[in-house]
């Protein structure tokens, strides 16, 4: 259901409260209090089983005796009576609720899943949302709305917090009580047995009161629908998570074969997917949500640091470069402008000192010049309290060219009594102030990385990356003949040969049963040649010297696999040993050695890593992970990660590797496991990397019979190539109908180019003067589960040209959706716009909208 409804949980005109009681130390009681106390103006009515007077307000026998159908019930009765309790809300007209049984986490897991089992059904029958349960509700200062068990009120702000930790929830409102920070939404949600993540993400992410959210995630339930919601939020506000790197047992997923700390990889990878910014630790969300509640968007990527005190400014400044950050470059016309207030000696540098008796008028006239500077993305402002320099009065002039600036501002006023001398002017100013400095500039690159992570979700990627033709048939039908001899593992040549029908380079391979077969097919392929042992019972030949590599004659190669042969009957006696492969060896002298693998979580999915390869690889722990689909330049920044894609790039010794063929290779490999749902892992190791390209040595893959199709299992729903269609036009021409591509940028550009003034005003609402490249991602980058865009292409001398569009925007809940259709000028008259407007129509009937 998504957002169905949530309008009644978040802004409720009216409110019951089922299960009161007049016991001072009930839950109803606290509930009670909080609602007073937070100025909610609508009627609350309390249903207690006893027409009586609960805290000055009379209670009623039961539901069906209310005066009027509340939008919001809360329930404190136990979580076993809910579903009964629940079915008589929505019979009433209620269509939101939330549980507060205390005793819900307490309950054995057994008792606890029959109780959520009745719940959800009650929620699929009769269409009423709930929060919850094992929430402790949630506050909405905007609305007067405290339906919370907190003993701690909330400001109204911009920021909303979202948690599954009861704990932190206090914490947080105790934090922002002291440091004056207010909420938009503080939400506890429990359990999780239908609002989630994703609903109360889709419902922030169009809330205009909200400018910022903060979550805190232990776990995902839907991992496809998390990041949808998540990305689309993202796109539009900042998003702060923190999720602990080690769970309890008890929220730990039972089936999870993978280790907490690969699991922690995955959610890091899926939150910068998303396009959020993780925190390590309360005080750095702390420190995000003071710079989210007054967040303006960086210009740049430089922060300029002003100061009164040298040292503590060279110091603050390695604390930026050390956490990843630069200092802003301050251009010649900006130095000149700070010669005439600071003469020369103090303006060529970043930090800026200014002298350490400094006026107010001098630090206004020195940021009025920073925060206009082009080069300057942020300004953090560092003072001293030195004699004669007047704290206060400094503050007030910092705040009032701050309030007039659109660069953002940060400030840090050392020492306890002028911090809280100037508070209330920050607060007032919106300027996030810091105890300090090394807290400043840890907010600052919280706001950083979410630029960056904005910008590559937002980048214009290579159109190379569709530019293969994998074989997809051959692929599944090695896989399907070894699932159906009972197998769960391809052969090392069956693995090779289905990496080579999508197009990744593989090393000549031969499969020999005995030792003179080995020579006949090293005599085939070439010397030199590496030998390796085959034995079911043997998962990591290199281990017992079962590998021989480099071998230049037959005579070699015989010794060497009687050699194998007699140490592993010594070492291992149990092995079977079936034979041996022989490979070319792939002499790439400089070359890296790198791994590319696929494994699959339970909640996200397939995964992908990569790092650095060969045996040495598991100490070596240089590793990233990625989710699946990619494209160039998800596939470029996966592989920034590591340590090793600094020598991929080169150096003065050393020729840069094929980085594009490194890449090409994951969107192979990653396009194979969306088109066959049998394989369950896979491992590439090594594969060499040089400028000659990429060549796979080493490949494993596991299987099992699939039991849906390739793309449901990702938590990203793939470019949906099965909607693609030719049509013919009423003047003769064939077009290829597809949806919407990010590789689709250029050529989206150009057709925009070629449309007339009137087509654009008539599109968007009013004349628009020119659109650029960078541009080009909200339209081409989209995301499928919610939104889709059908382009009418057809080729112009070996070029791909649109000639138009039709783009529908879905609600959450699928309930309606939008469309727009523009075609290109000259096309008008050969019907283009009435097959775009059927292939959406059909499009939409299919989701049910």
């Amino acid at each position: 259901m998504s957002v169905k409804y949530l309008e009644h949980l978040f802004k409720p005109n009216s409110l019951a409260i089922i299960g009161a009681s007049r016991d001072e130390n009930s839950v109803s009681a606290m509930l009670m209090h909080n609602l007073m106390s937070g100025k909610f103006l609508g009627p609350v009515l309390p249903v207690s089983g006893a027409q009586e007077a609960i805290r000055g307000v009379l209670s009623y026998v039961n539901i069906a005796a209310l005066p009027l159908t509340p939008d919001l019930a809360v329930l404190c009765s136990s979580a076993h009576e809910a579903p009964e309790i629940l079915a008589d809300l929505a019979d009433n007209g209620t269509h939101a609720a939330i549980i507060m049984d205390p005793h819900y986490a307490l309950l054995e897991s057994v008792e606890r899943a029959a109780v959520d089992e009745k719940i959800r059904a009650v929620v699929k029958e009769k269409n009423i949302r709930v929060l919850g349960p094992g929430s402790l509700g949630m506050i909405v200062p905007g609305s007067g709305v405290n339906a919370s068990l907190s003993r701690v009120g909330a400001k109204e702000g911009r920021i909303a917090f979202v948690t599954q930790s009861d704990s932190l929830f206090e914490s947080v409102l105790d934090w922002a009580k002291t440091n004056t920070v207010g909420f938009s939404h503080c939400v506890s949600l429990g359990s999780q047995l239908d609002v989630d993540f994703s609903s109360v993400l889709d419902y922030l992410g169009s809330d205009p009161a909200t400018k910022a959210i903060l979550l805190y995630v232990e776990t995902i339930q839907d991992a496809r629908r998390f990041m949808s919601a998540a990305r689309a939020s993202a796109r539009n506000k900042p998003i702060l998570v923190i999720r602990p790197r080690r769970l309890p047992c008890r929220l730990r997923d039972a089936a999870a074969e993978l280790a907490e700390s690969d699991i922690d990889l995955i959610y890091d990878a899926a939150f910068r997917r998303a396009g959020m910014v993780r925190v390590d630790d309360i005080d750095s969300l702390f420190e995000g949500a003071r710079t989210l509640a007054n967040y303006k968007p960086l210009r740049g990527n430089g922060l300029a640091i002003m100061t009164n005190g040298q040292s503590i400014g060279l110091l603050t400044a390695d604390t930026l470069v050390d956490g990843g950050g630069q200092l802003a470059r301050i251009a010649e016309e900006t130095q000149l402008k700070l010669e005439d207030i600071l003469g020369q000696e103090r303006c060529s540098d970043n930090p800026i000192t200014l002298p350490y008796n400094a006026t107010a008028d001098m630090y206004a006239q020195v940021l009025s010049i920073l925060v206009r500077a082009k080069d300057v993305g942020c300004v953090l402002i560092l003072h001293v309290p030195f004699q004669g320099a007047p704290s206060v009065d400094i503050a007030r002039a910092v705040a009032q060219v701050a309030k007039t600036s659109r660069c953002l501002v940060l400030a840090n006023w050392l020492g306890e009594e002028t911090v809280q001398s100037t508070k209330d002017i920050f607060d007032e100013a919106s300027i996030p102030v810091f105890d300090r400095p090394g807290r400043a500039v840890l907010a600052y690159l919280h706001m950083l990385r979410y630029k960056r992570n904005q910008q590559i979700l937002m980048q214009t990627p290579d159109s190379l990356a569709t530019d293969f033709f994998p074989d997809t048939n051959r692929a599944a039908e090695i896989i399907q003949d070894a699932l159906a001899e009972g197998r769960t593992q391809l052969s090392e040549e069956e693995a090779r040969l289905v990496l080579a029908a999508y197009g990744v380079p593989v090393v000549e391979t031969r499969i020999c049963k005995s030792a003179m077969q080995a020579v006949d097919a090293a005599s085939e392929i070439g010397f030199p040649v590496a030998l390796k042992i085959r034995s079911p019972q043997i998962s990591h030949p290199f281990d017992i010297g079962g590998i021989a590599l480099g071998l230049t004659t037959p005579d070699l190669v015989f010794e060497a696999a009687a050699n194998m042969a007699a140490r592993v009957h010594a070492q291992v006696p149990n092995a079977y040993i079936e034979g041996f492969t022989v490979q070319k060896m792939g002499r790439r002298p400089g070359a890296h050695e790198l791994f590319m693998s696929v494994f699959t979580d339970t909640t996200f999915g397939p995964v992908l890593r990569f790092g650095h390869g060969g045996v040495a690889a598991p100490v070596i722990n240089d590793q990233a992970v990625a989710l699946p689909p990619l494209n160039m330049g998800l596939a470029r920044e996966f592989i920034s990660r590591t340590r090793i894609f600094k020598l991929l790039e080169g150096s003065r010794r050393q020729t840069p590797a094929d980085i594009d063929d490194i890449c090409m290779a994951l969107i192979q490999i990653s396009q194979l496991v969306i088109d066959v749902p049998q394989i369950v892992s896979l491992e590439v190791n090594p594969v060499f990397a040089d400028d000659k390209g990429v060549l796979a040595l080493g490949a494993r893959i596991w299987i099992q019979p699939a039991t849906g199709k390739g793309p449901d299992r990702l938590a990203i729903r793939p470019y949906p190539r099965e909607l693609e269609e030719h049509v013919r036009l009423k003047n003769g021409d064939q077009i290829l109908l597809r949806p919407i591509r990010p590789e689709d940028a250029q050529a989206h550009l150009a057709f925009i180019h070629s449309l007339s003034e009137e087509d654009l005003r008539l599109r968007f609402f009013g004349l628009v003067q020119h659109f650029v490249l960078d541009d080009m991602p909200k339209f081409t980058q989209i995301d499928y589960d919610r939104e889709m865009a059908f382009i009418a292409t057809h080729m112009v001398d070996g070029e791909s040209q649109t000639l138009g569009v039709v783009r529908t925007s879905t609600k959450p809940d699928n309930s309606a959706a939008e469309f727009a259709i523009i075609v290109r000028s000259d096309m008008k008259g050969t019907g283009l716009g009435s097959v775009l407007f059927e292939k959406m129509i059909r499009y939409c009937k299919s989701r049910g909208t």
